[in-house]
C-alpha cells in the first residue's frame, strides 16, 4: 500500500546517526540532502520540511516497520535506544489485542517521531 514514508528533522546529521544506527546500515543521501533508508521495496526518508518551517513530530502518528522474528524486533529497537532513541510505552514483547498476537517494540526518534518495530507471527 505505502511506497515511502518520511519524517522530518531539524538535524539531519544528528538524524542520519541515530537511523543509521537503527537500520544498520547507512543511509542514502539525495541531491536534496534527504535521506533514505530501503527494505523489502520500501523507502523511509529523513528531510528537512520543505516549506523552511521547523520540523515537529505528528502527534497520534507512528511509523511501523516489519521484520521477520521477535529477534530481529528486539535487535532494532536495541539499535535504536543505543544511537540515541528513547524507549516508550511498555518493553518489547507480545500483545493480544484486536489486530490478533504481535510483537511490539516502540521508539521516539531524537526529534520526537514514534516508530515502531513489529513481527506479526503466522496465522
Amino acid at each position: 500500500m505505502y511506497s515511502h514514508m518520511m519524517v522530518g528533522s531539524n538535524d539531519l546529521a544528528r538524524a542520519k546517526t541515530f537511523y543509521d544506527g537503527l537500520f544498520g546500515k547507512p543511509g542514502r543521501t539525495d541531491d536534496k540532502g534527504r535521506l533514505a533508508y530501503g527494505r523489502r521495496g520500501s523507502v523511509f526518508m529523513v528531510s528537512k520540511p520543505i516549506d523552511g518551517q521547523p520540523a515537529t513530530h505528528g502527534n497520534g502518528c507512528t511509523i511501523g516497520f516489519a521484520f521477520d522474528s521477535p529477534e530481529e524486533v528486539d535487535a532494532w529497537h536495541a539499535r535504536g535506544v543505543e544511537a540515541g532513541g528513547t524507549s516508550i510505552e511498555d518493553p518489547p514483547g507480545w500483545r493480544e489485542n484486536a489486530f490478533g498476537r504481535l510483537y511490539l517494540a516502540y521508539l521516539r526518534d531524537p526529534d520526537g517521531n514514534k516508530l515502531c518495530g513489529l513481527h506479526r507471527p503466522a496465522q
